[in-house]
Parts: C-alpha cells; sequence; structure tokens
C-alpha cells in the first residue's frame, strides 16, 4: 500500500482575528506546521494548536518565518545571518515549549512563506536552517532539488520532499508566484486528482502543461486556501479510494 502524510500549516490566527479553521482541518490531516509567532501566531494560539494536534494524533512541526506580521511571512528579507540565526532558533524553542506542555513534542520543521522559497534557492540562508535543524535534531520539509536539501545532505539532517497540493508549479519545479494565474488552485476536485496523481504516479502538471517528476513523502495542504476543509476532506477521499494511507513521515 502506499503511504503518504498530509501536512497543513495551522495556528496561524492571531490575537482576534482568526485565519483559516483548525477545527476542520485537524482530524484530515496528518502533520501540522504550526506558525511560532512571526508571521502569524500567538502564545495561546501555539498553545491551543499543540493540544488540539495531540487530540488528533498528528505531528507537531515547527513553522518560523521571517519577522513580517503584517506581510504574513510572505515578502522576501535581507536578514544578517546572526540575526536569522537566533529568529528562527527562537521560534523553534517556543513552539518546543508549548507542544511539551501539551504533552507532544515538535517533530519537524518547515519555514513559512518567503523564507521557504528562500532556502529553496540560497545556500547561505539555506545552511542557517540545516545548522538548526542539526542542532535540535529535526528533520526539514522542502522541495526536492533544493538549496535546503543540499543544504541538509551536507550536515547529516533527514530531508523530507514534499509537494503542493493546492498550488501551481512552474516548469523549473518551483512554485509559481500567488500573483501568476494558476498559481493557487481551490476546487476541491482538482486538488484531489493532483494529489492522487503525484502520490501514485509521481507526476504533476505545471502552470505551462508541462509535466513534472515528483515523488514527495509529504504532501502540503494551505490552512489558509479559501475552502480548505472541503480541500483537505476531497483529497483524503481520493487518496482512501486510491488505496493510500495517510500517514506522518516524523
Amino acid at each position: 500500500m502506499a503511504l503518504i502524510d498530509l501536512n497543513c500549516d495551522l495556528g496561524e490566527s492571531f490575537g482576534a482575528w482568526t485565519m483559516g479553521d483548525d477545527d476542520a482541518m485537524f482530524p484530515l490531516i496528518s502533520s501540522a506546521s504550526i506558525a511560532c509567532g512571526f508571521h502569524a501566531g500567538d502564545p495561546a494560539t501555539m498553545l491551543t494548536a499543540c493540544r488540539a494536534a495531540v487530540a488528533n494524533g498528528v505531528a507537531i512541526g515547527a513553522h518560523p518565518a521571517y519577522r513580517d506580521l503584517a506581510g504574513f511571512g510572505r515578502r522576501d528579507m535581507e536578514v544578517p545571518t546572526e540575526q536569522l540565526h537566533a529568529d528562527v532558533l527562537y521560534q523553534v524553542s517556543a513552539l518546543a515549549g508549548m507542544a511539551a506542555h501539551a504533552r507532544g513534542a515538535v517533530r519537524y520543521l518547515k519555514p513559512h512563506g518567503a523564507l521557504y522559497n528562500r532556502i529553496a534557492v540560497d545556500l547561505d540562508v539555506a545552511d542557517v536552517i540545516a545548522h538548526i535543524a542539526s542542532t535540535v535534531g529535526l528533520p526539514v520539509l522542502g522541495l526536492p532539488g533544493s538549496a535546503i536539501e543540499s543544504a541538509c545532505d551536507r550536515t547529516g539532517v533527514r530531508f523530507v520532499p514534499e509537494a503542493f497540493a493546492d498550488r501551481g508549479y512552474l516548469a523549473d519545479g518551483t512554485l509559481a508566484s500567488r500573483g501568476l494565474e494558476g498559481a493557487v488552485i481551490t476546487d476541491p476536485e482538482v486538488v484531489a486528482a493532483r494529489v492522487v496523481r503525484m502520490v501514485v504516479e509521481g507526476t504533476i502538471e505545471a502552470v505551462d502543461g508541462t509535466s513534472l517528476t515528483v515523488r514527495p513523502e509529504s504532501v502540503c495542504l494551505h490552512g489558509d486556501t479559501p475552502g480548505a476543509a472541503a480541500i483537505a476532506r476531497a483529497v483524503r477521499s481520493a487518496l482512501d479510494a486510491a488505496g493510500v494511507e495517510v500517514a506522518a513521515f516524523a
């Protein structure tokens, strides 16, 4: 039987502002990448998300970002290496404390937004993330064939390749910018079919029609995509029908 992890970015509310429907998403996934307060999330939200993950048997992942609440962590930033190292380590450590209080543990590291995109192409920034992962003993979730995969290989960190269920790809295998047509896919049946194809056949179609080879160990569902819960339900149903088991990689 084929096996795949479904991860989702959760815990992204902040104060009185609510992002997504965490209650609906937790029962449908196997890993939760929980915001650590720099792009979204706050202490109460982090703790609530960790408790929900433990209650639903979902693996907890740290989802650190650039310090960018206003831009939801999606604006690229130039941050000195020492500062970035401290910022990311701080976020991972904060979530680890919340997870421990919820009787769980952080089991992987996946940067968010602009930082995720940066470590796909910038070896220096990728090295910062890989070094932190090595220090705290966590695998890293990221784009296959990217700078972060190389950095993890050099530092002896387990790298877990992921694919994106609801995001368009360019012909070079990178994610299409969210401003481009086809960059975000919201039709549940279309997303579900894409996930089954990437898991069972190992291929996905780029926005220009190019067929790309993918071998993910985890597939990402975005909690802030419109209709995220309906998409997740469709994906789980399609995977079940295809005989694919959903389970955490960590």
